[in-house]
């Protein structure tokens, strides 16, 4: 038989079997899930720098309990192991290995930090794992093209950055801005953000200076960008420098606009550590409704996550944003295995994630909708400013758009 007889006789015979049925398509990935359950897992700083977030997680477990007892999804439980990783990304390789090759989780879901999702992308895209609604702000996570199994959540803090600028520009043109920004991919969004608003101008107009998440303080960064007169500080950093930021600005007695991350006005992480009065003013960007909010008082949406964190999570503080977030991110995450029916797998959760229209979540503000597509992995991109009054943030404005 010549090498070409052989071809001919090796593609026949292959389309034979096909034909006969005896060659069948590579099965659906169907990892993590049995008629009874679906395991998706999570790392969370539990302990370590930014430790206040890892009530997320916990609220998180709370709320799938929840789910579980009103009969699962598609009748299956949801079992979600979460480990503490301390915020350190060898700590998060090493538990997401555990979650994935000896838990065998269906999803990762929610991790938390910029730095402990970079050190694991690579792994869970190689594997074909959904890692969807990770709990990050970095606008790298919007590219589909580079990670297709990744996305997050929150509006992403270039946009943030973006929207804050204009907002002082609006009231004065030839403003003058300082960043306070957190070395990592979070932080340079703050600036990549400023940069986009300013144009050309932000080479007169924009003064930068950089913090790592090991230091004990900020105290010389605020300094050094008070020198520089600005007319408005953007801290794009963490809560726990936040409330630095707004102690140090207070005790030196500097008078300026101060722009905060929406992912670091909560009281409990932030403004309380801080001293609500030296916050006052203080504008952030808000895209969840307010708990203490009078205007929410009677809002079924509200009293819906009330009445959940009595019942479910009551050890949990009912006014903690990071607890608001939590249950809102879970919601979304239930609309999309909900979208799934009984096609429960790995590849269409991913389908079902990169395919939600006009998505209403009841805690999210009116009018602010979740959309995805296979094409845009930014499943919230509008938000409200909010100032604080010295007890609560007040929103004011309309609904703004990336």
């Amino acid at each position: 038989m010549t090498h070409m007889d052989r071809r001919q006789f090796l593609a026949g015979s292959t389309a034979a079997a096909i034909a006969m049925g005896t060659v069948k398509a590579r099965a659906a990935d169907s990892t993590g899930i049995t008629t009874t359950e679906i395991k998706i897992g999570c790392t969370s700083p539990q302990s370590g720098p930014v430790s206040a977030y890892g009530v997320q997680a916990r609220c998180q477990a709370a709320f799938f309990k929840m789910i579980n007892d009103r009969g699962g999804i598609a009748g299956r439980k949801i079992n979600f192991i979460y480990y503490d990783d301390g915020f350190n990304p060898s700590k998060t390789v090493e538990q997401t290995r555990k979650l994935v090759e000896s838990d065998e989780v269906a999803m990762l879901f929610n991790n938390l930090g910029t730095a402990p999702n970079s050190a694991i992308v690579k792994y869970l895209n190689s594997k074909k794992i959904p890692h969807i609604f990770i709990s990050v702000n970095g606008d790298k996570w919007s590219d589909y093209k580079t990670h297709p199994w990744t996305m997050g959540f929150a509006p992403s803090a270039r946009t943030e950055g973006a929207i804050f600028v204009k907002h002082m520009l609006a009231e004065k043109p030839d403003a003058k801005f300082a960043v306070l920004y957190q070395n990592d991919d979070f932080g340079k969004d703050f600036v990549l953000g400023a940069q986009d608003a300013l144009g050309d101008r932000h080479n007169t107009q924009l003064t930068m200076v950089s913090h790592e998440t090991s230091d004990p303080t900020i105290d010389s960064q605020i300094l050094k960008l008070r020198a520089t007169a600005p007319d408005a500080l953007i801290s794009g950093t963490t809560a726990k420098f936040t409330a630095q930021a707004i102690r140090k600005v207070a005790e030196t007695g500097w008078k300026t606009r101060h722009y905060i991350t929406g992912g670091s006005s909560s009281y409990a992480g932030t403004i309380g550590p801080a001293g609500p009065e030296n916050a006052v003013d203080v504008i952030s960007s808000a895209y969840l409704k307010d708990v203490a909010g009078p205007a929410w008082k009677d809002d079924q949406g509200m009293m819906d996550f009330l009445a959940f964190m009595q019942k479910y999570f009551s050890e949990g503080n009912k006014d903690d944003f990071y607890n608001l977030y939590a249950y809102t991110s879970a919601s979304a995450l239930i609309k999309v295995l909900e979208q799934c029916g009984n096609n429960l797998t790995r590849e269409n959760i991913m389908a079902q994630a990169t395919n939600l229209k006009d998505v209403v979540v009841p805690t999210l503000l009116p009018g602010i909708l979740v959309n995805t597509s296979p094409t845009n992995y930014r499943p919230l991109t509008q938000v409200q400013l909010q100032k604080w009054d010295g007890k609560a943030w007040v929103r004011f404005g309309k609904i703004l758009g990336a």
